[in-house]
């Protein structure tokens, strides 16, 4: 399995996660798994829990440059892409800046509404040259 398809499990398990708040990660985590929704790997698990550990930084970072909408009209297919995206930006730093928004924009075009990849490219460009300072 490459990065791409782990990045698209953590997508589909913080998509699910939206549906389910009251459930934790490992939870959501074996469900999926259970299912045969996801194949666990060590990167999935660590980028998904990552994300739920630090989410309260990572929304508030979200919320602080989506200019266009308020935190509470972003979508859940954009928001959790933008979730897993800023995840790997602000703290997996062997992973490139730029891989991390360009496998963002394409799950969007996958799975959002028409113009929800530019929004999210928008966001995390913004947010990816503020980490560069």
């Amino acid at each position: 399995m490459n990065t791409s398809e782990e990045r698209e499990q953590v997508f589909i398990l913080l998509f699910e996660k939206s549906f389910n708040p009251e459930l934790d990660a490992d939870a959501i985590y074996k469900i999926a798994i259970g299912d045969e929704i996801i194949h666990s790997t060590a990167y999935t698990e660590d980028l998904f829990k990552t994300t739920l550990d630090n989410i309260d930084k990572i929304d508030s970072l979200i919320s602080r440059f989506s200019k266009e909408r308020s935190f509470e009209r972003i979508s859940k297919v954009s928001l959790a892409v933008l979730r897993l995206a800023v995840c790997e930006i602000r703290f997996f730093e062997k992973v490139p800046v730029g891989v991390s928004i360009n496998e963002a924009v394409n799950l969007c075009k996958k799975y959002g509404s028409e113009d929800e990849y530019a929004f999210v490219n928008g966001i995390l460009g913004s947010i990816a040259r503020e980490e560069e300072k």
